[in-house]
């Protein structure tokens, strides 16, 4: 541990040299925040063999009313680029948690479906996951809920929604 804040020092420096210290504390702290709450994140899902990212995915699937959408939907959904859901979903077939199907409607569409071994997955860990309050346990729910609300105009903004 640094006997003082590294943004804080930044900041200050940043300061004597340009301007914008408001926005540049608030974006670094940001940024060092969600490399703090990712390495939580993949520590607790490590144990189950899963990426955040392969989690969101397998979740996803279970609030599906099938188990199972449309490679490009998922895309959409988990806002990702369509080649990062192949990846994801080619780890999660391999694993036994997803298979690939052709969509019986269409068949140029080809439907990631999650196993009844992907649903027992998703129980375990979302139950680790919740227990250490999602990586955000130093914040208590007041706080975690003003979190979202602060940033979802952010997020609006950049077409999230």
């Amino acid at each position: 541990m640094l006997p003082f804040d590294p943004i804080d020092e930044a900041a200050r420096q940043w300061g004597e040299r340009w301007g914008g210290v408001p926005a540049m504390h608030a974006a670094t702290s940001l940024m060092r925040v969600q490399q703090l709450v990712i390495g939580r994140l993949d520590t607790i899902l490590k144990p189950h063999d899963l990426s955040f990212a392969r989690y969101e995915a397998l979740v996803l699937l279970t609030f599906s009313s099938r188990g199972s959408l449309p490679l490009g939907k998922m895309g959409e959904r988990l806002q990702v680029h369509p080649t990062s859901v192949t990846s994801i979903v080619q780890r999660l077939v391999a694993q036994d948690l997803v298979v690939r199907r052709q969509h019986p409607d269409d068949k140029r569409l080809v439907l990631a479906e999650i196993t009844p071994a992907g649903r027992e997955l998703v129980e375990r860990a979302t139950s680790d996951l919740v227990a250490a309050d999602f990586g955000l346990d130093a914040l208590g729910e007041p706080e975690r809920a003003s979190l979202s609300e602060l940033l979802r105009p952010i997020r609006s903004v950049a077409g999230d929604f």
